[in-house]
């Protein structure tokens, strides 16, 4: 009798080029630091403790949802704690303790152990959370109230709520005026109010250049965001630019940088393909500007990244017919 030997094997591709998820996921809170440590010096000690209970929250509640369910301890590969701060980047730094521990709830258990883990979750786990929180605490995130006035030592403004405010009442704003009171480059430099981690353009900019020079994230998803972005916001400035912010406005404020290098490019999440990451990250562009000067929101950065990844499984089927097929 012949003996038979099974051969076991796994989907493609079959060549492992020695990457693996702790490394991806330091490296991208490598890429966040600038950021975060610029808000840490803007905003102080609240700030510290937003960044350390997001991170030592996220990180429990993966460690519980491990034992929970019998899986493997994960915390180790750092996916957790690169939850923990990315989400605690987008929210103020005068945020409740209970917020942040939902947030972070939101985030690991509902946006990503319930689906199997990492790898597995249809949507971004921190856009995810932090949608539902400005969906359900919205006055959270009211960014002029929440730091404005508090003793941070300084009197900036939430730049897209300021906009947003003129543009619904003209009678009493003269919109382009307090649109050209803000300084781009000054925004770009952080000289702004917003997340505790997503003021400092520049440093946010760095950090996306270096995970695309690591190959951690692909350049056309970030590229063809802001490109949306930036498109949609021009031919609104176009058309009115009494009522409607200029591009540049659009592209240094609010989530948009973030969104483009650190929230977009989530690997289960996005496609993988050329052309449909080029749709995907336009459509989360051009949300975006939509909902800022028509929607209810002030920003429209999480809702545009939450709702290309429901269409993202079809968007991946758009690929050229294989060689030789008619």
């Amino acid at each position: 009798m012949i003996n038979e030997k099974k051969l076991t094997v796994s989907h493609a591709p079959f060549w492992h080029d020695g990457s693996n998820i702790s490394t991806r996921s330091y490296n991208i809170m490598i890429a966040a630091l600038p950021a975060v440590l610029f808000g840490l010096h803007q905003y102080g000690i609240p700030a510290v403790g937003v960044v350390a209970l997001s991170i030592s929250s996220a990180i429990l509640w993966e460690l519980l949802m491990n034992v929970v369910m019998k899986r493997d301890i994960s915390t180790g590969d750092g996916n957790a704690a690169l939850i923990g701060i990315l989400f605690a980047m987008l929210i103020p730094a005068t945020s409740p303790w209970w917020l942040v521990i939902t947030g972070t709830f939101f985030a690991v258990v509902i946006g990503k152990q319930i689906y199997g883990g990492i790898g597995s979750n249809p949507f971004n786990p921190v856009v995810l959370s932090v949608t539902i929180l400005m969906v359900a605490w919205g006055s959270f995130f009211d960014f002029d109230n929440a730091l404005k006035n508090y003793e941070f030592g300084f009197q900036m403004a939430y730049p897209l709520g300021v906009i947003k405010h003129a543009a619904k009442n003209p009678d009493l704003f003269n919109f382009p005026d307090i649109a050209n009171s803000f300084n781009v480059l000054d925004m770009f430099m952080g000289k702004q109010i917003g997340g505790a981690g997503s003021t400092f353009g520049l440093g946010i900019v760095i950090g996306g250049i270096y995970l695309i020079l690591r190959g951690i994230i692909r350049w056309e998803i970030p590229v063809s965001f802001l490109a949306g972005i930036f498109i949609t916001a021009l031919i609104f400035n176009m058309t009115d630019p009494s009522k409607y912010a200029s591009p540049a406005f659009h592209i240094v404020t609010g989530y948009t940088l973030i969104g483009a290098f650190f929230l977009a490019t989530e690997d289960s999440s996005s496609p993988v393909n050329f052309l449909p990451m080029l749709i995907y990250g336009a459509g989360a562009g051009i949300m975006t500007v939509l909902i800022r000067n028509i929607g209810v929101y002030i920003d429209g950065v999480v809702f545009g990244i939450l709702l290309m990844n429901l269409i993202n499984p079809i968007l991946d089927k758009i690929r050229p017919k294989a060689l030789g097929k008619g």
